[in-house]
């Protein structure tokens, strides 16, 4: 995978993501393709396996990146942007080699790539680049080359879209926008892949950038759909249980939850929240709301319009609010390494 920091001419947009299960056929091949390498038993594959089948084996992920894919074309044909739209997933259909490879045969030289996750680790970025170098190779000579737009995580558009739809859960909850708790959450990720990524600086610092704009001064990050080995330490506290533990502390009358890890209700979002969350909340009888994310919000698809437009001229001001400034284009040389050694479970959300 190439990268370049000049003005460039490209030719091509790539939008990438983790792809899904689109019927109970495709659950099993689609679940092997994730864990393959990886040391988990069958069982609990079946079992993760029996998790899809719940919903009728289908993923919402891929019908969410359609919508999407669909938004951009009428932006860039709005802004002007002449590039071809493709679209590649790192464990189903359509898989990244399959779309490089009509890629190369459509002509395509040079694309912008666009990863469906706004924040740094190894599976929401160095991963992906792996997995587009590797298509690379199986492609073979004349591959386009792909440069990765910037995360946007720190985006005025990115928290303005946030904050609105926190601001929706707020209102639905007819609470005090200033004291209401609010948690914000994220997919937890082991600490020996947090300790080589800016993941958690990331999400604070969005965490308070969007709580800011809302004017709520008691909020809260948390995680959630940990996996792996109870003994391998992962990012806390959990949603659920931090729910239960501050509600046996003080009793909690209003809760609002923010998935502001994720792109789009896929199906973590939809189990761990408003299934999870949501049932334990009701058990407690605190009132709950889970805000949407960010999905096809017509801010949050100008914004990669904004990324692209930014990198295509190489002078556009390079746009982001806060402490941490514009993340870097291209990624150093050790960017969010890591070495798994223990058996994670499949996550839609990297």
């Amino acid at each position: 995978m190439h990268e370049t920091t000049s003005a460039t001419s490209y030719d091509s947009f790539l939008l990438v993501s983790f792809g899904g299960p689109e019927g109970p056929d495709d659950v099993l091949p689609f679940l092997e393709n994730v864990l393959r390498g990886k040391p988990v038993p069958r069982e609990r594959m079946l079992e993760v396996a029996e998790h899809y089948r719940s919903f009728g084996g289908v993923s919402p992920i891929n019908s969410q990146n359609r919508l999407l894919l669909e938004a951009l074309k009428l932006e860039f044909e709005q802004r002007g942007i002449e590039l071809p739209i493709y679209w590649g997933n790192r464990n189903w259909h359509p898989m990244l080699s399959d779309t490089l490879q009509q890629m190369k045969t459509d002509g395509c030289s040079r694309t912008l790539a666009f990863f469906t996750n706004m924040f740094s680790s190894y599976s929401g970025c160095r991963q992906y680049r792996e997995n587009l170098a590797e298509a690379c190779r199986t492609v073979g000579e004349d591959a386009p080359q792909i440069d990765k737009l910037r995360f946007g995580f720190n985006h005025p558009k990115f928290i303005q879209t946030v904050a609105r739809n926190l601001k929706d859960s707020l209102e639905e909850l007819q609470a005090d926008p200033a004291t209401t708790k609010v948690l914000f959450t994220a997919h937890s990720i082991p600490m020996s892949m947090a300790d080589h990524c800016d993941y958690e600086r990331q999400l604070k610092e969005a965490s308070r950038l969007v709580a800011e704009n809302v004017g709520n001064q008691n909020w809260e990050l948390v995680y959630q759909s940990r996996s792996g080995s109870p003994h391998q330490p992962w990012l806390e506290p959990d949603v659920c249980d931090w729910i239960a533990e501050a509600d046996d502390r003080e009793k909690l009358e209003r809760l609002v939850v923010v998935p502001l890890g994720f792109v789009s209700d896929h199906m973590e979002v939809i189990y761990d929240l408003d299934h999870e969350a949501a049932d334990l909340c009701k058990e407690r009888g605190i009132a709950f709301s889970r805000s949407k994310t960010v999905g096809v919000d017509p801010q949050f698809v100008s914004m990669i319009a904004d990324l692209i437009i930014e990198r295509q001229s190489g002078e556009v001001e390079r746009v982001a609010i806060g402490d941490l400034g514009p993340w870097h284009d291209v990624c150093p040389a050790d960017c969010c390494q890591y070495n798994p050694t223990r058996p994670t479970r499949p996550s839609e959300s990297k």
